[in-house]
């Protein structure tokens, strides 16, 4: 839950381009475990972390999430939900955590104010664009390995030296179209175990040597 400011509250461990921001903005504080943002729901306001550590996340069907980043004091959540459509990500306390809560109408005058923050906003913004992107790529690749892991226990046969092998011919098998990813990404993935000396290709066949990781 958050509450209204009780308190001094100490702003000089912010940036100085922050502190003026954060100390005309409501102050907020939420407890640890506590939803702070959720995806989907509609942005309005940028949160500046005063004290305490929050988390930002994405759930799936699976009910896996993917985490984008741990934020502490002098970081600023939020931004990619100002321009008024849905969250992409939803942010939780990791401990109790002290924000100063800037809504839009605040932001867009000390953005009059101080036009050189916008300029902080757009590198803010492709910054983690690029790391969600990264985390997503990642997120893919490890839900693509767990049904090949998934397949290759069900249909691999065990063999008298130990190791199991895939009766079917690779070439046969539609790897990508089983696995829900690109041919790039199966590849890869291929590529990694038998680095890995994790599996091997023999006449055109799967065999794998030893136990798969049960995560990538």
């Amino acid at each position: 839950m958050s509450a209204r400011k009780s308190g001094p509250i100490d702003y000089n461990a912010l940036p100085e381009i922050l502190r003026p921001l954060a100390e005309r903005s409501e102050i907020r504080r939420f407890r640890k475990g506590s939803l702070v943002l959720d995806e989907g729901d509609r942005g309005d306001a940028l949160l500046i972390i005063l004290a305490g550590e929050l988390r930002a996340f994405t759930g799936s069907d699976t009910g896996r999430h993917v985490t984008y980043g741990l934020y502490g004091p002098g970081d600023y959540l939020g931004e990619m939900g100002l321009d008024g459509g849905a969250r992409m990500a939803s942010v939780e306390a990791l401990s109790d955590t002290t924000c100063a809560y800037v809504e839009r109408a605040t932001l867009m005058q000390y953005i009059s104010e101080r036009p050189q923050f916008a300029f902080e906003l757009i590198a803010k913004v492709i910054q983690r664009a690029r790391v969600a992107t990264l985390a997503a790529s990642q997120y893919a690749m490890n839900e693509a390995y767990l049904r090949l892991k998934r397949w290759l226990d069900a249909v691999a046969q065990a063999q008298f030296d130990g190791t199991r092998v895939v009766r079917e011919p690779l070439a046969e098998i539609d790897l990508p179209q089983r696995l829900g990813c690109s041919q790039e990404m199966a590849g890869s993935i291929l590529r990694d175990l038998e680095h890995a000396a994790i599996i091997s290709l023999e006449d055109g066949r799967l065999r794998i040597l030893r136990e798969l990781p049960s995560h990538w």
